[in-house]
């Protein structure tokens, strides 16, 4: 019993750890991904690239060329990461070894490809920008409108990952339920739910493709970034009809039990007054 004990409290406490780990990794990509390339524009003026130069002389460029090399590089990775332990023989596998540990190594690897992808990250600054504003006032009032939406959309993003069951995406749940002996948190769920998750576990598409297009300035490293990233999100989906239609049901059962206290509470007052009358 004690060593079971044991063994509980040190998977919880690997739970923990991995779930601080990847909250500190979503912190960072937001500032990677926003913040970070927006305050260079925040005042209108940008050092992303270097519109003086032209396209044919950037792209002779063996600095801009190399730092293309290193980012394709750490994309592929990422993806590579992202997509192999996703693959249905090598997810068997590592359930097989892992056991209740399978998604919390997913979600570890990820937030470390991550890591990986941000730290040593190449800003492509030799080369001209595909587009940058430059021009009063715009210079100054689109950078903060930028801002506004970034913030926004990683708002609802984030909305979205706590309604849409995170402790069982982070792999929290599968710990807990496997110290509890409750086996496997999807199998608890509905056969609609669970082919619904399978087919949609990115379920931040359309704010995600919005924060990487919608900046003050585009440079050729982020054009890499977006394009990867919005191919990857886009093949990743494959949701259809019956995975819409139990989407549906769920918002207008959520919507139902929200109406449904503000009805009770509506209802009080007429059976007291009914009490009075009698």
């Amino acid at each position: 019993m004690a060593s079971v004990t044991v063994r509980g409290c040190a998977l919880c406490t690997a739970a923990l750890l991995n779930f601080a780990f990847v909250f500190i990794s979503g912190a960072d990509f937001i500032r990677f991904i926003s913040f970070r390339v927006i305050y260079h524009n925040i005042t209108g003026e940008t050092t992303l690239c270097e519109d003086s130069i032209p396209w044919s002389a950037a792209l002779q460029d063996s600095t801009v060329l190399k730092s293309l090399v290193v980012d394709v590089a750490l994309l592929a990775l990422f993806t590579l990461q992202h997509s192999l332990l996703a693959w249905a023989p090598v997810k068997q596998a590592c359930q097989s070894v892992l056991g209740s540990l399978n998604r919390m190594t997913y979600c570890f690897t990820t937030a470390l490809a991550l890591q990986i992808l941000m730290n040593y990250w190449q800003p492509v600054s030799g080369a001209p920008c595909l587009w940058s504003v430059r021009h009063a006032p715009w210079s100054v009032w689109f950078p903060l409108l930028c801002f506004v939406v970034h913030f926004f959309c990683w708002a609802i993003i984030c909305s979205i990952l706590l309604m849409f069951d995170y402790p069982e995406l982070l792999g929290i749940k599968q710990v807990y339920y496997k110290c509890l002996g409750l086996g496997e948190p999807l199998s608890h769920k509905s056969p609609q739910a669970q082919r619904f998750l399978s087919h949609f576990r990115h379920p931040v598409c359309l704010e995600l493709g919005v924060v990487l297009w919608l900046l003050p300035a585009l440079s050729l490293d982020r054009l890499l970034l977006a394009l990867t990233m919005s191919a990857y999100l886009t093949l990743a989906h494959s949701l259809d009809k019956q995975d819409l239609a139990f989407l549906c049901n769920q918002l207008s059962s959520k919507v139902q039990v929200f109406n449904e206290p503000h009805r009770a509470t509506a209802a009080t007052p007429n059976r007291d007054s009914n009490h009075k009358e009698e």
